[in-house]
This record gives C-alpha cells, structure tokens and sequence, in this order.
C-alpha cells in the first residue's frame, strides 16, 4: 500500500506515517513536492525524500531478493524520469531488484537496439513514454517478456497531457503489452510485482 501525497497536508501525511512506524512497517508516499517533503522531513525521523521520483519513504529500504527476478524500468528521455523513477522505487520497496533505463526512446531507435541483450535478461519491462506513446509498443515487437506500459503526460498540443500517449498504446497490436493510467508509474511497479510472484 503507498500513501497518496499530492493531496495530504503534511500534517496528514506525517500522522499516517507514525502509525506506520509504530507497526514497524515501510512507507512509500508518491506524488510529493519538495516543500512538502521538507516539511514532513522536519517532523518525523527516518524519511527519505526521493527527489527524482517525487516520493517520501520511511524506513529503510531492503536488499533486493534475487529469487524474484528482476524487473527493468525505461523511460523514452528525461521528460519520463518522475513517472519511471516512482515505478522503480516502488519496485526497490519490495525487494525487486531494479533498473533505470533513460533516453531509450523511439526518437533514437539505435540506442533502444543497443539495449535488446541487456533487456532480454529482465522478467518483465515498464515503458514509460510521453508524446505518441511509442515506446512501450515497439518494444513489445522486439522482447519476449511481458510490458507493461505507462503513458507519460509529456508532449505538445495533441498529446492532451498522456491522453494520445494512452490511447496509442491501447490501440496498439503488440503481444504482451498491457497498460496503466497515465502517470501511474506505482501501479505499473505492483503490475510487474504481481507477475513475479506468479512466477517465483
């Protein structure tokens, strides 16, 4: 369970968060700025703020767990990070051994082809992608494991805040390919969770 930040106070935020440390358990909060995170940071010890990806956590984070497989996150370029960086951290809390590719995007084919033998090693793939969407449906064409598709609100005019990159890749043909909200680079993470330990 993660905690929505974007719409708590920090005062809210910091109350579910000591009960969460009075059970002796991990937090991840998403969707944080970083006024916000300061604020809780100064009213409860043991928080991370995770710039990157825009997350508080509590705790600290465990090993990763080899035996579940490894799940790689890419992101088309730096327009992605947040969305890819939340997924990847969501992964890391639950002891899924995870990477961070960037600027793997269809705009530079080559660099995407230069990274099939590095992800043909991963369980399963999060594509983060803006603009058209393409990312995630042409890898799905190149790798055999499953892609979980995460449309990014990036893009000029037509791209309707992620709406263009979302409905592309539900209209997409390739195998394998399955999709989340905009933005929801957490529930991507519990997605490719959820196939791991189907597979473990």
């Amino acid at each position: 369970e993660a905690i929505w930040g974007e719409s708590k106070t920090s005062e809210q935020i910091v109350e579910i968060l000591r009960s969460f440390q009075s059970a002796g358990e991990l937090a991840l909060v998403t969707r944080v700025n970083p006024d916000k995170a300061n604020d809780v940071k100064n009213l409860i010890e043991n928080v991370q703020f995770h710039f990157q990806a825009r997350c508080l956590t509590l705790g600290l984070l465990p090993d990763p767990n080899p035996s579940l497989g490894e799940v790689l996150v890419l992101g088309g370029g730096t327009s992605d990070l947040s969305v890819a960086a939340e997924a990847e951290l969501a992964l890391r809390m639950h002891e899924v051994q995870s990477e961070l590719l960037l600027d793997v995007g269809v705009a530079g084919l080559a660099r995407l082809l230069d990274q099939l033998e590095r992800l043909r090693s991963a369980k399963v793939l999060i594509a983060c992608a803006g603009m058209e969407g393409a990312l995630p449906t042409v890898l799905s064409g190149l790798v055999p494991q499953p892609v979980i598709g995460v449309p990014v609100s990036v893009g000029y005019g037509v791209s309707l805040g992620g709406r263009t990159a979302l409905e592309g890749m539900l209209a997409s043909c390739a195998p394998g390919l399955v999709i989340v909200n905009i933005d929801n680079g957490y529930g991507a993470a519990m997605a490719a969770l959820r196939i791991l330990n189907q597979k473990s």
